[in-house]
C-alpha cells in the first residue's frame, strides 16, 4: 500500500507543505519530483504523487507558493509573474523540493526525474537550467520562456515538453525561442505538439474555471502521459 506524508519545509521566506508518497516495500527506488500548476498544490496535484508511488516511484509534490494549498486567482497571477522575473527564486524553490525528495532514504539520487505542469513546468525547467542532477525533465503545458536562456548549457538530463497547439499562453514564438535555446545549449530535448489542444489539458478540473483557452483534453492527456 502507498504511504502518504505531508511534509513542512522552508524556502523563499515561506513555510511550504509538500506531499511525499512512497511505494510498497523498503528498497531504494527511482524518484520523481512534481511541480504543481500555477494555481497551487491542490488535491489533484497531490494525487499525482500517489499515482507515481503506485507505479513504484518515490514521489514528492513540492509546494512553490506556500501553505500547501491553492491561491486565489489574483494572487496566483501576481505570484507567478514575480517568480518568473526572478529565476534564482524559482530555482531555490525547486531545489528545496528536490532536497526534500532526496532526504527520503528510499529515493535513489542517481535516478531522478522532475515533472511540472503549467507554471510548474517553468519551475522544473529552471531547476534543470540551474544544473541540477536530474536525468529527465518533463513539462506539461509549461511556460517555456526564461530570463536566463544561456543557462540551458547547464542542463544535464533529457528534456520533454508537451504543448497544445491552441494554447493561448504558449505562443508559437515562445515555442520557437525555446527550440533555439535548447539547440544553443546542446540539450537532448523533444517537444510534442498536440493538435486542437488548449492550456491545462492534463487537468480534468480545468474546465470548471470557465477561462477561454483553458480546457481538459482527454486524448492529449493520455498521449502525453504515455510519451
Amino acid at each position: 500500500m502507498v504511504e502518504i506524508k505531508d511534509l513542512d519545509y522552508a524556502a523563499d521566506g515561506s513555510t511550504l507543505i509538500g506531499r511525499l508518497a512512497l511505494p510498497e516495500g523498503t528498497d531504494t527506488r527511482p524518484a520523481v519530483l512534481i511541480a504543481h500548476e500555477g494555481g497551487g498544490l491542490d488535491d489533484h496535484q497531490k494525487g499525482r504523487a500517489a499515482q507515481f508511488a503506485e507505479l513504484g516511484y518515490v514521489a514528492f509534490a513540492l509546494d512553490y507558493h506556500g501553505g500547501g494549498v491553492p491561491l486565489p486567482d489574483d494572487d496566483t497571477i501576481e505570484r507567478c509573474r514575480d517568480l518568473w522575473l526572478a529565476p534564482e527564486r524559482i530555482r531555490a524553490l525547486a531545489c528545496a523540493g528536490l532536497d526534500m525528495l532526496l532526504a527520503e532514504r528510499r529515493a535513489d539520487a542517481s535516478r531522478v526525474a522532475a515533472l511540472g505542469y503549467c507554471f510548474g513546468g517553468a519551475v522544473v525547467l529552471e531547476l534543470a537550467r540551474g544544473g541540477a542532477d536530474v536525468k529527465a525533465v518533463v513539462g506539461f503545458h509549461p511556460r517555456l520562456a526564461t530570463r536566463r536562456p544561456h543557462d540551458a548549457a547547464n542542463i544535464r538530463g533529457r528534456v520533454l515538453v508537451c504543448v497544445g497547439t491552441e494554447d493561448p499562453l504558449i505562443s508559437a514564438q515562445e515555442r520557437l525561442a525555446f527550440e533555439e535555446e535548447m539547440r544553443a545549449g546542446g540539450v537532448d530535448w523533444r517537444m510534442n505538439l498536440y493538435g486542437g489542444t488548449e492550456h491545462s489539458f492534463t487537468n480534468p478540473t480545468s474546465d470548471a474555471a470557465g477561462r477561454p483557452g483553458v480546457s481538459y483534453h482527454q486524448v492529449s492527456d493520455d498521449r502525453s502521459w504515455r510519451h
